[in-house]
């Protein structure tokens, strides 16, 4: 193939792309400054990666603390059975990398050294789902169902900066392994007028409407946020439940929202439609016995293309617009 006709070559920036709207505010890396806070007030927090911490905003962990960071190379593996060493002397590790390597290349690890022993090993897995335009090999499109299948296994899916600051200290906190989601760079803030409190297990309503419920977690949270302040302007009113923590799920909450007549009930999240959020709220709603109408809003069974996020985001039905199209599809 000649040089004119090869395929042109993605940039860094549509790898590692950013999440935020033109104009919305955003705080630049609140993972790596969230776990500097959390170390000043307990000395037995480390940091752990597999040459990524640049890219997963430990670097500003490293920085302040480099007698308390651990490079460990290009060995996710070693990484997670280091991280379940270093947890049975007492330490708690915050160990990175991409979600991709973290799920597919370090599961075994993760299951056997870290799970079956449910020590305090918490990992934080940046570009998850669709935020990455490298295609198949970085997309960890279905990283949540490789994850939820593990006993004990309490998982993440952050919306914004704000949520992402108050679930470090709250992992730490929490007694066992922990798999979050990351966005890492310049994060959105949205959450803040809410008077938001992130708390592991609880799903936050954050707008009431009497048409729609979405039910949505990590990014796809913000985007629903858009959608109903849209719609809201074309009479369809719509209600947003936020649902950060994927394992365990809010039952309670998620099934008196869902119960309310009259809504159609969607999901909403930034992962394959296999094994995430959706199906874990459509099977509570069968074995509870909640009769709704329910649509879903993912990413497909398939691997997906590289290319521009925002082109994909709408060719694979997570943007903004294509969620307002399909509610409304739904609603006619």
């Amino acid at each position: 193939m000649s040089q004119s006709q090869s395929k042109p070559r993605l940039t860094t920036s549509a790898m590692i792309a950013s999440i935020a709207e033109e104009g919305q505010e955003t705080r630049s890396a609140p993972f790596g400054h969230a776990l500097v806070e959390l170390a000043r007030q307990r000395q037995n927090i480390v940091g752990m990666t597999a040459d990524l911490a640049k890219y997963t905003d430990l670097h500003i962990f490293a920085q302040a603390y480099p007698d308390r960071f651990f490079q460990m190379g290009m060995a996710e593996q070693l990484l997670m059975g280091a991280a379940g060493g270093m947890a049975k002397e007492g330490f708690i590790p915050f160990v990175t990398t991409y979600a991709v390597f973290a799920t597919r290349r370090a599961y075994d690890f993760i299951h056997q050294v870290i799970a079956e022993e449910h020590l305090n090993v918490k990992i934080a897995a940046a570009l998850p789902g669709l935020t990455t335009g490298y295609g198949p090999s970085h997309q960890a499109t279905e990283d949540m169902a490789i994850m939820r299948g593990i006993p004990g296994m309490t998982i993440i899916d952050p919306c914004d900066a704000l949520d992402i600051e108050q679930a470090v200290p709250a992992m730490a906190e929490h007694n066992g392994p922990v798999y979050l989601r990351l966005l890492r760079g310049k994060v959105p803030v949205v959450l803040d007028k809410y008077h938001y409190r992130f708390e592991i297990g609880k799903a936050k309503l954050l707008e009431d409407g009497k048409d729609v419920l979405i039910i949505a977690s990590g990014l796809m949270t913000m985007r629903a946020l858009a959608v109903a302040e849209q719609l809201r302007k074309e009479n369809i009113s719509v209600a947003v439940l936020h649902s950060p923590t994927i394992k365990p799920l809010d039952e309670k909450t998620i099934l008196e929202q869902a119960a309310k007549p009259g809504r159609l009930v969607i999901t909403a999240e930034n992962h394959t439609a296999v094994g995430g959020l959706s199906e874990a709220v459509a099977s509570l709603l069968m074995r509870k016995g909640v009769h709704v109408d329910f649509d879903t809003i993912a990413l497909p069974d398939a691997f997906l293309d590289a290319g521009a996020l925002p082109t994909l985001h709408d060719r694979y039905g997570i943007s903004i617009a294509m969620m307002i199209e399909k509610i409304k599809a739904r609603l006619k």
